[in-house]
């Protein structure tokens, strides 16, 4: 039986969560403050730590960090739960190591599905990842078997067939910047963007990606930790490939290499195509990048908030509504509920010329 300690100083939020999580078959254990809190971390080792970011003498913030620094408890799933739904307070919680950050009041089944994708991720960092009927690399791990001139099916299936799959609701956050990758992320359904924010608040965004997109592999090919913060756009799916066994077969399978280098160079061609697009091109030129970029990705009429298309073309969303009006006075586009779809294509890519 897994082991949650629930800690919150509301002494009615605190009993209702425990008695949904004795429902549901976990060992609860509660604190009614951060010092007790952490003292019962000690002394229990729980398997995951639910921890309200409010509260008198020790916050939460407080919490998460004495417990990182014992290195008996350090690795322990820590969720924050905030009334506060404040994106400062969210990066924050994220950036100082939480694993997760829900909004309060939640619904039941949210509570348990975040502590349920939790627990799952812990297992994986804790198990040996990769069958033990296969082949040992050098470093021990024991690799599936596949062609050694695999096609782009067989290495799609090597990285992303028979993975524990996480699913994420509508603008919930995967990773932020400052973090340390310590798995790839694979897009079974849904849409992620990926941006980065300025002091005022104002959103870039450097990527859309969509189903069978890998997430999160440049900072693992870099060694370094997570350049932008990536955010889920609607309701997403992602199978996971922990750290360890992305990094045995970057070691032992060239043609895996071969498919992350080619993803990484033209990652960097799309990033320079950006900076150049954003410091010289015409607002009517932005405009029709951002919408044949998230054309190609939706694949449908693109279903997609003003303020994003804003963010991913670089300009003000009352820009982005005037240049979109103009282009369906010339028939350029269909808009319908809010639905975007490109009627000539081809006369949009000549704007970009």
């Amino acid at each position: 039986m897994k082991k949650i300690l629930v800690i919150e100083n509301n002494a009615g939020i605190r009993e209702n969560i425990a008695e949904i999580l004795g429902l549901a078959n976990y060992k609860v254990f509660t604190a009614e403050d951060g010092k007790t809190g952490i003292e019962i971390a000690l002394h229990q080792k729980p398997d995951l730590i639910l921890c309200n970011v409010l509260m008198p003498q020790l916050d939460g913030y407080g919490v998460l960090h004495l417990l990182h620094k014992n290195p008996t408890i350090r690795n322990t799933p820590f969720i924050f739960m905030s009334a506060i739904a404040d994106r400062a307070e969210m990066r924050k919680g994220m950036e100082l190591g939480a694993d997760d950050y829900i909004i309060q009041p939640f619904e039941k089944t949210e509570l348990l599905q975040a502590i349920e994708c939790r627990l799952k991720r812990a297992e994986w960092l804790k198990q040996e990842f990769i069958t033990r009927e296969a082949p040992l690399n050098g470093n021990g791990y024991h690799l599936p078997d596949m062609p050694r001139n695999g096609n782009e099916r067989d290495i799609l299936c090597l990285l992303s067939d028979n993975r524990d799959v996480c699913k994420y609701k509508r603008k919930q956050i995967i990773y932020v910047e400052g973090n340390r990758p310590a798995r790839l992320y694979y897009i079974k359904k849904g849409k992620v963007k990926a941006y980065k924010t300025n002091e005022e608040g104002k959103e870039l965004i450097t990527g859309i990606y969509g189903e069978g997109d890998f997430l999160g592999y440049v900072a693992l090919l870099e060694g370094t930790v997570y350049k932008e913060r990536a955010e889920t756009m609607e309701n997403t799916e992602l199978a996971i490939i922990p750290k360890d066994e992305f990094d045995a077969l970057m070691n032992t399978r060239k043609e895996v290499v071969v498919r992350f280098m080619t993803m990484m160079a033209h990652n960097i061609t799309e990033k320079e195509q950006l900076l150049l697009g954003l410091a010289y091109n015409s607002l009517r030129k932005k405009v029709a990048d951002a919408l044949i970029t998230v054309n190609r990705k939706y694949k449908t009429s693109i279903n997609i908030s003003r303020e994003n298309l804003a963010a991913i073309a670089g300009t003000a969303t009352a820009s982005m509504i005037r240049t979109l009006s103009e282009f369906k006075s010339e028939k350029l586009i269909e808009i319908h509920d809010g639905a975007i779809t490109i009627l000539n294509e081809k006369e949009l890519e000549n704007l970009l010329n």
